[in-house]
């Protein structure tokens, strides 16, 4: 099973909504392994989005995302990045299709409610960005057998 990044943003925590965004990937079958709320640095959010750091719009991404703290989450399931990628929808929220969180909850490219890791490779350095090892759990989900067939998982 993969383990991927998510990240409530503060978009989300304002508009009084992780309880309605949480319960999406629980009533998928997707296990919250890792959770905690934190304010974003201005090295984390260097470092987290470097792809975009030179980028004119940084400075919007950077206040937006400072804008309160942000609830991480990890994540644990089978082909669990591409799963929560669909469920998120595409960045912006206006494009996003209906029935997906950002469908459902946003009308903005930058206020679109949650980032998601894109690829299991970026997952992996996006965790350890924001986890130590030991706020990852692993623990039987007595609930995995009603949510994958034997050879699923």
């Amino acid at each position: 099973m993969q383990i991927t990044l998510v990240i409530l943003k503060p978009s989300a925590i304002q508009r009084g909504i992780l309880g309605e965004v949480i319960s999406r990937f629980e009533k998928k079958g997707i296990q919250i392994v890792g959770l905690k709320m934190v304010h974003l640095t201005d090295k984390i959010l260097a470092e987290h989005y470097a792809h975009l750091f030179n980028k004119p719009f940084y400075g919007r991404i950077k206040d937006s995302m400072q804008a309160s703290p942000v609830v991480v989450m990890a994540l644990k399931g089978v082909d669990v990045v591409h799963v929560v990628r669909k469920l998120t929808g595409v960045t912006n929220g206006r494009d996003a299709e209906p029935g997906t969180i950002r469908g459902d909850y946003s009308m903005s490219v930058q206020e679109n409610i949650v980032h998601a890791s894109d690829s299991p490779e970026t997952a992996a350095v996006e965790l350890k960005r924001f986890f130590s090892d030991s706020e990852i759990f692993d623990y039987a989900s007595h609930l995995t057998p009603y949510f994958y067939a034997n050879d699923e998982r």
